[in-house]
């Protein structure tokens, strides 16, 4: 499996990083200590085979010379059944078409790729905790709610991860390739 994923800038990176610490010293969730190089991101698509020198010199020849883009995040949600909790941008027409773009270019994975963040399916989120019981997905929103302000943030970066499993379960999520937005 890979993941395409976009980055915040350093600042919003810091700051989740920093929630998730709380939230697993508070005892809510220890979604930051389950994977290895985990990083707060916004999962563009999502694929499960690539052919790793195609795809890069797709990936470098798509993702050249593209903007950064502002958005905000200001919207605290959940997925129902989960126990997944998220903060949500709000939707733009830069971060519409940022994703349609890339499903375009990559078209030929189409076959590959996870109908969940297809255009017209995909909720863009980045995960503050998941796999939280009910008692504690109630914790973790009473807190997000209270400790989180909306904000506005930079997409200064896009990547390929590609997921480790074990037994299952994964626990390393390292980057293949990446680009920073100009």
């Amino acid at each position: 499996m890979y993941g395409v994923v976009i980055h915040f800038d350093v600042e919003t990176e810091a700051y989740m990083k920093q929630l998730w610490v709380e939230l697993s010293v508070g005892g809510i969730s220890k979604y930051a200590e389950e994977v290895s190089e985990r990083r707060p991101h916004i999962t563009l698509a999502s694929y499960n085979e690539l052919h790793s020198k195609e795809l890069i010199d797709t990936f470098e020849a798509v993702y050249r010379n593209i903007p950064k883009f502002e958005m905000k995040l200001s919207t605290l949600g959940m997925f129902v059944n989960t126990g997944t909790l998220f903060i949500a941008p709000t939707p733009t027409q830069e971060l519409i078409t940022f994703h349609n773009v890339h499903h375009h270019k990559f078209i030929m994975y189409e076959e590959s790729s996870n109908p969940l963040y297809k255009p017209n399916n995909w909720i863009p989120h980045c995960t503050i905790a998941n796999r939280l019981t009910q008692e504690k997905l109630l914790e973790a929103i009473h807190y997000c709610n209270t400790r989180i302000q909306e904000l506005t943030v930079i997409i200064d970066e896009v990547s390929i991860i590609k997921p480790e499993y074990m037994n299952n379960k994964c626990v390393s999520a390292p980057v293949i390739v990446s680009r920073r937005l100009v």
